[in-house]
């Protein structure tokens, strides 16, 4: 028992020391596309992103995934990619990386007819 509260209270530390960094909502106007951005992000103390979720939402391109056309994140403990409802594994270089990727894919949708 002893051992149980020593595990779930080092998983709530875990869990509390992580602070959100980021958490923006940008409207991207008809003119431009439509849609919104999404990005969220979270660092542990020395900075460093732990967390991570950033979407192109468009519900006139993707109804499906509440609307989420393309996103990136890393939640249920692995870093992947949603495409149009689906998902997929992605290779995790570097957060600054995740961001390139996914500004290269909502640029190249958020032109689609």
């Amino acid at each position: 028992m002893d051992g149980e509260i020593r595990n779930f209270a080092g998983m709530l530390r875990f869990i509390m020391s992580d602070s959100k960094l980021h958490d923006e909502l940008h409207k991207i106007s008809d003119k431009r596309g439509n849609g919104r951005l999404r990005r969220e992000v979270w660092v542990d103390e020395k900075g460093k992103v732990t967390r991570y979720n950033l979407a192109y939402i468009n519900h006139n391109l993707h109804a499906g995934d509440n609307g989420r056309v393309v996103g990136y994140d890393n939640a249920h403990g692995y870093h992947h990619r949603h495409y149009f409802g689906p998902e997929e594994p992605v290779d995790f270089v570097s957060f600054e990386d995740i961001e390139a990727r996914f500004e290269q894919d909502w640029i190249a949708l958020k032109d689609r007819p």
